[in-house]
């Protein structure tokens, strides 16, 4: 099989033996580039077997230039719009590739009806979950009688969707850096080992330009170890120096790529994978140790036992589970594999420097699709992996399970922010201090040679405090807690968090930086609101959970309240600058209580006629609208009255007879009522929705969520989650 792993998968030694993409690309980039490329005007016949030619050998971005050029000749063509989104597929651009697979099932649907799958899983990736539901239901339903196998996976993608919103509405106390320049690269960087609390080993090609693959030139591309270490004296403890070549033993080699390092529980041995091409453009991944002995790290030599079996076998993690030392990898053996690549466990006898023969983990952690990255923390007892078979925010995603080496419990998806709707692999903690770790993730922000998903950078997972507001609705008349309200919780840039309370209570999840605004939503109710400022708080501080209650009033229509404060100058209808923060509260209420529309009414003071007072006092009623427009209340809400000089709230004049500028200031005031609840315009109550955001059920991956058993395929089914292999 050819190879596509290059720009954005060998470096992470995924899958060793898939279609090269990059190398293809990088050994036509310098001709493609040039002025005089031929290709590009050929005949439509020739130029589409030449982007062909190119697709079939796996140089994607290559075969896209040229199937683009040639879809300006027949932008309708369906074949075409289908070979560009299985290159952006390939290459995961996942926004791009779902606007391709949209366009060939719109065009083609009975010559690809595996594409309206494939557009879901794009739009999945690019974390447009809604849309992904839409487009996976609308796959089920559109084959009714084929594609078994593909519909049952459908369902479970579909609970990846749902269960990334409610994560993402509910996040971790984590946040997540970008390791930067120094340790990152265009290219693919992959494997963190962090070394105690000072230093990162880790595998990179240090490419940040496109090379020419040539075996005569392979140190160019070759992926190697690389060691950063921290920064001193710098107000971030998590910056790195710039990456320097690890040399704490002959580990790398010029004509292999090299990487997953990891030391023994003693320290006395160091393990690694070494991935080497073949003649027929296959890539072997298998797993080499070194023993330190007489102060020097000896020479690598193969493990044997089948370890290294027949396909790949890579990721290796030694780690003690209970009294005994065990080496856990990844294989796509076939022998007893339940599909794709596998963990497996190796016991390791210390006495003898020999290991037992290689079990499968089981169907607790492995499933059709692929697993891997193991990574055993026996601090707590867990292992850690990578899985795109189970249900998963985007492609593959971390998972936690308890127990091992052979048997485990409380299968756990990591959640927001450690996984997204991209791929998340490599995750590991760190050896002391807090729970801090990495992970290695193609999300937006990482750095990119082509597309801004195509390619894994080293990012690093901070342990923020636990903040949390935890409160009551209650209603204000009797102190009783109000049942099956909503609670949102809206933050400074907009964006809302929800909560089911069906008893009153509720509990957010805060993160540190940031103004929240608390209220909450009953019909027939209108909410208090709350802030909550985390502003202060620092990384090294503690857990901390602050108490609120909002009260909830009930809502008396036609009675008037009067919004105090909001003056205009004399025969003028223009708002006066001290009105600005009354308005603002009456802003607030109206977007705090969605579902209130309310009339507004001015008035005017004593002097003038009738209809000049009428006129004025419209135009003031208008000028308080015409506010609330502006700082986004739909007009439709809101109604202007104007109600001149009648109705004084105080005499115009003395007892004397004489002028009173008090009361006719107070008289040119404004009021307003609330005259409807709209309950469509509520976040009402769906016990469907998660309520407690401790109860992180919603994470946990139980025996419904199982994925197809291996022996369960069939002819037509789809094969998703291969933009990371």
């Amino acid at each position: 099989m050819r190879k596509n792993w290059l720009l954005f998968v060998l470096a992470s030694f995924m899958v060793a033996s898939q279609p090269n993409a990059q190398a293809q690309d990088m050994a036509k980039e310098k001709y493609r580039n040039k002025a005089n490329d031929p290709v590009k005007d050929l005949p439509y016949d020739k130029k589409l077997k030449w982007a062909d030619n190119l697709y079939k050998e796996g140089s994607y971005f290559n075969a896209m230039e040229y199937y683009k050029q040639l879809k300006q000749e027949q932008p309708r063509l369906p074949y075409l719009s289908y070979q560009l989104a299985e290159c952006c597929y390939a290459t995961r651009d996942y926004v791009q590739g779902a606007g391709y697979y949209q366009e060939a099932y719109a065009a083609g649907k009975t010559l690809y009806p595996e594409a309206k799958f494939k557009e879901a899983v794009m739009l999945k990736m690019s974390g447009k979950f809604d849309d992904a539901i839409i487009a996976f239901n609308q796959f089920i339903t559109d084959n009714p009688k084929t594609f078994k196998k593909a519909k049952k996976r459908a369902k479970i993608e579909i609970d990846g969707c749902v269960m990334a919103k409610n994560s993402i509405n509910a996040p971790q106390p984590f946040t997540l850096k970008n390791a930067g320049p120094n340790v990152n690269s265009a290219y693919t960087e992959s494997a963190p080992y962090p070394l105690g609390d000072t230093g990162l080993l880790y595998s990179s090609m240090r490419q940040n330009q496109v090379v020419q693959v040539d075996r005569r030139n392979s140190e160019a591309y070759m992926s190697r170890f690389m060691v950063s270490t921290k920064q001193k004296f710098v107000d971030d403890v998590d910056s790195f120096q710039w990456a320097l070549d690890f040399k704490d033993g002959d580990f790398n080699n010029p004509r292999a790529h090299i990487g997953n390092g990891c030391y023994s529980p003693g320290g006395d041995r160091f393990y690694f994978t070494r991935c080497q091409e073949e003649d027929s453009m296959r890539v072997i991944c298998k797993i080499f140790v070194s023993k330190f002995e007489k102060n020097k790290w000896g020479r690598p030599t193969e493990l044997g036992e089948g370890i290294n079996e027949e396909g790949s076998n890579t990721h290796p993690c030694i780690a003690k589970v209970g009294k005994k030392e065990i080496l856990f990898f990844s294989s796509n053996r076939k022998l007893q594999s339940r599909g794709g690549y596998d963990i497996w466990y190796s016991v390791y006898d210390p006495v003898k420097g020999t290991y037992r023969r290689p079990q499968n983990v089981g169907k607790q952690i492995n499933t059709d699709q692929d697993e891997q990255t193991p990574y055993y923390d026996n601090r707590v007892n867990k292992l850690y992996f990578a899985s795109n078979g189970w249900v998963s925010m985007g492609g593959f995603d971390i998972f936690s399970a308890d127990g091992g080496p052979s048997r485990y419990t409380n299968l756990t998806n990591l959640g927001y922010p450690i996984n997204t709707s991209a791929d998340e692999i490599y995750y590991i903690k760190d050896p002391v201090g807090k729970p801090d770790a990495y992970v290695v993730s193609n999300r937006i922000g990482s750095y990119a040679l082509k597309n801004p998903t195509c390619c894994d950078d080293i990012w690093r997972i901070q342990s923020e405090p636990k903040l949390r507001a935890v409160g009551k609705v209650v209603y204000r008349k009797t102190g009783e807690l109000a049942t099956e309200s909503v609670v949102k919780m809206l933050d400074e840039t907009g964006d809302m968090k929800t909560f089911d309370s069906p008893d009153g209570n509720f509990a957010f999840n805060t993160a540190r930086g940031h103004n929240y605004v608390i209220t909450a939503d009953k019909s027939g109710y209108v909410s208090s609101r709350l802030n909550v400022n985390t502003n202060e708080v620092k990384r090294t501080d503690p857990d901390d959970d602050v108490e609120v209650t909002i009260y909830l009033d009930e809502i008396e229509k036609n009675i008037p309240f009067e919004v105090h404060n909001i003056y205009y100058d004399f025969d003028k209808a223009t708002l006066r600058p001290e009105s600005v923060a009354s308005l603002d509260t009456l802003v607030n209420f109206m977007k705090d209580n969605p579902s209130l529309s309310v009339e507004i009414y001015s008035f005017t003071d004593g002097k003038g006629d009738n209809s000049y007072n009428q006129k004025l006092s419209r135009d003031r009623a208008q000028s308080v609208l015409e506010y609330l427009k502006n700082n986004g209340i739909a007009e439709d809400r809101m109604a202007a009255k104007a109600m001149g000089k009648d109705m004084p709230a105080a005499p115009n004049r003395t007892a004397e007879g004489k002028d009173n500028p008090e009361g006719r200031q107070l008289n040119r005031r404004t009021q307003f009522r609330i005259v409807k609840d709209d309950s469509k315009r509520r976040i009402l109550f769906d016990s469907s929705k998660p309520g407690n955001i401790d109860d992180q059920q919603n994470l946990k991956v139980g025996e419904d969520n199982s994925p197809e058993e291996p022996g369960d395929s069939e002819s037509d089914a789809i094969k998703p989650g291969s933009r990371v292999q």
